[in-house]
């Protein structure tokens, strides 16, 4: 009787593993994609990363996506839009026979609600599957009102990508997303599971399984060079330090260029980090190496980068430097001795001393060892015996 009135599917899908949160950091530097153009337009890129989202959401009906810009000047909202534009809602709590809610009132019984011929609405984009329309619909008109809101002296002001912001946005969604789901399903409300609450770790909390926490994991999809990102050092740092205690993997695709920090965030946060010889191949990468989750990424070899780059950002002048000062209170680091050898930071008193003077060479004197001949048990020297001439 289970099997025939559905009881046995619905057991089942209750101990279904808990659905995943992919959240993607998209970098839309208008310099930086205008480089990119012969081979890889943005529009282009768009449909790829479209078509990805919608891989993810097709792999478990529950899953969850975000798409954040990282401007020029500011990082916003492209996927859900709902955090800066709610859409107003009737009093009422009426719903179409979509489960969108109604913008006009009640439907009266009987009727269903007719797409609005003003809003570009085709039959065939009503009969996709609906979260997929509703992810691109948002996406392709938060994402051209931000590029048609772009100046030119927008552009011509800075050439960096406002990376540590979004990555602010998305740590900050996450939290949100994860108390919501652990609220409705029984679980621990106090946010992200850290390091002591999962299996293994070092904390006193609860041990929590996978299926009891929301899976959560950071794609960047970054087109500009490192050197832009060198004086957002210390919030991109402490985000990498969040995602890292939090365990939220951080991938990152590389289109152009290479990135000091996003090695460093991706090897941190034990992600995977690629840079794109052949930007063209975008969507085969996504799909490939980008697409599984944690639970898949257990069973499954992937691509690792030996060759991370370490260097850091001084606190002073926002320079990637290989050598460097570093404060014994504060750790801040810098390119050269600070003025009055006070730390920037900290305040610190400094005692750097004669750091770079050549050292005073003294010659040592010379020993001479005595030489000692073998001898007997006593240590007396044995004499050398005279050969004797033959007859």
């Amino acid at each position: 009787m289970n099997a025939v009135d559905a009881t046995e599917h619905y057991e089942t899908s209750a101990r279904d593993p808990a659905p995943a949160l992919l959240t993607v950091i998209l970098d839309t530097n208008p310099r930086a994609w205008a480089l990119l153009e012969d081979s890889l337009p943005l529009s282009q890129a768009i449909a790829n990363i479209l078509v990805f989202l919608n891989a993810h959401l097709a792999c478990n009906y529950a899953n969850e996506v975000a798409v954040v810009a990282s401007h020029n000047q500011k990082a916003t909202w492209l996927y859900p839009s709902g955090h800066h534009n709610p859409t107003p809602q009737p009093s009422d709590g009426t719903t179409d026979r979509d489960g969108d809610v109604a913008m006009n009132g009640p439907v009266p019984e009987g009727t269903s609600k007719a797409p609005n011929p003003g809003n570009g609405t085709t039959g065939t984009e009503m009969n996709k599957y609906r979260p997929f329309r509703i992810v691109e619909e948002q996406v392709t008109q938060n994402l051209r009102h931000l590029l048609e809101s772009t100046t030119g002296a927008d552009v011509q002001a800075t050439s960096s990508t406002m990376m540590a912001g979004a990555l602010t946005l998305v740590l900050s969604h996450i939290n949100r997303r994860t108390i919501a789901w652990n609220e409705a399903h029984g679980g621990d409300t106090s946010g992200p599971a850290g390091s002591g609450d999962r299996p293994g770790g070092s904390g006193s909390g609860p041990a929590t399984t996978d299926a009891e926490s929301l899976q959560s994991r950071i794609l960047i999809i970054s087109v500009s060079s490192s050197t832009d990102s060198a004086h957002q050092y210390i919030p991109i740092m402490n985000g990498i330090f969040a995602c890292q205690r939090l365990h939220i993997p951080i991938d990152v695709c590389k289109l152009s260029g290479d990135a000091v920090f996003l090695q460093q965030a991706s090897d941190a946060t034990k992600g995977i980090y690629m840079s794109l010889t052949e930007p063209r191949g975008l969507l085969q990468y996504l799909m490939m190496a980008f697409l599984p989750d944690q639970r898949s990424r257990r069973h499954l070899v992937q691509p690792t980068r030996v060759d991370v780059d370490f260097r850091a950002a001084c606190f002073c002048h926002r320079r990637v430097v290989d050598v460097g000062f570093v404060c014994s209170v504060c750790l801040s680091i810098f390119c050269e001795p600070p003025a009055n050898g006070d730390c920037l930071t900290c305040g610190t008193r400094l005692d750097v001393g004669e750091y770079g003077a050549r050292p005073a060479v003294v010659a040592r004197k010379k020993t001479k060892k005595k030489k000692v001949r073998g001898g007997g048990p006593s240590g007396a020297a044995t004499p050398t015996p005279t050969p004797t001439p033959g007859p």
